[in-house]
């Protein structure tokens, strides 16, 4: 029992239960017995914790990533907003790479979609056209997430901020430079995203307003949220802004591209699953 779950109340994870989570997630393998009733505060002390753990001077923080953004997740898990989770560089794979099917404890594959900050006045957007204004780039991603914890355990939205929100890895593809145009704000948001195998089979599909009306929405939740926390985004960082469809699993042979129908050129991603 990683967090406690015989004291009277719950709180910020110790560093030696944060510690053995760590050794989970090394080891690949499922937990059990965390605690599902930690405050918001508790559990992001806990995700703090957690990427400090992760964190070194070769996997430096690189940016951050939104979950829960669909209305029905968010009603599931009895929350009315995103959650909050942190990108680390060695999380981020180039498009095409090789992935083991098995990479996380419960590893799945998500319709993702990055952009890179071009500079703080992002801090000061209010509306999409001033987002785009402070992007440089939209980039077809692909989240392989973990889940982590063992099936049939309960989960609650403290308990996934407190485990980072899934993060482990990513594949990002070419970067299409943004337009601060309304007709570049509307192809994000009508975008057709489409996950299909290495044989054209359609695996999923979704609007690009599947994530919280709007891909920018995400981008603009995720400012304040941080700006919450007195963190200041910088030229360069990048932000996940969550899947477009529900997850899937991934197996040994699976080939999975992301197209996105409708933005410029119709960019797409690839992983391979080994």
């Amino acid at each position: 029992m990683l967090w406690g779950q015989g004291d009277a109340r719950a709180a910020c994870p110790s560093h030696e239960r944060v510690n053995a989570l760590v050794r989970f997630l090394e080891a690949r393998e499922p937990v059990r017995g965390l605690r599902t009733d930690l405050s918001m505060k508790d559990a992001e002390c806990g995700r703090r914790r957690l990427v400090e753990k992760l964190e070194s001077s070769d996997n430096r923080v690189v940016g951050y990533k939104a979950g829960l953004t669909s209305k029905a997740v968010q009603e599931r898990f009895g929350v009315a907003s995103p959650v909050r989770g942190v990108l680390l560089e060695k999380m981020l794979l180039e498009g095409g790479a090789d992935v083991p099917f098995n990479f996380g404890a419960r590893p799945v594959f998500e319709a993702d979609l990055m952009v890179v900050v071009k500079d703080a006045a992002i801090h000061k957007a209010k509306t999409h056209l001033e987002v785009l204004r402070s992007l440089s780039l939209v980039i077809p991603f692909i989240e392989l997430p973990d889940l982590l914890v063992a099936e049939g355990e309960k989960l609650s939205a403290p308990l996934i901020v407190s485990l980072n929100v899934g993060a482990r890895l990513g594949v990002v593809g070419k970067g299409v430079p943004v337009r601060a145009t309304p007709e570049f704000a509307e192809s994000l948001a009508a975008m057709r995203v489409v996950v299909s195998d290495q044989r054209g089979k359609e695996l999923a599909s979704a609007k690009g307003a599947a994530i919280l009306d709007h891909p920018l929405n995400a981008v603009l939740w995720l400012v304040q949220d941080l700006e919450r926390s007195r963190i200041k985004l910088k030229p360069g960082d990048r932000l996940s802004l969550g899947s477009f469809t529900p997850p899937l699993r991934p197996r040994p042979g699976l080939d999975v591209t992301v197209r996105y129908e409708g933005l410029p050129g119709n960019p797409a991603v690839s992983v391979r699953f080994k």
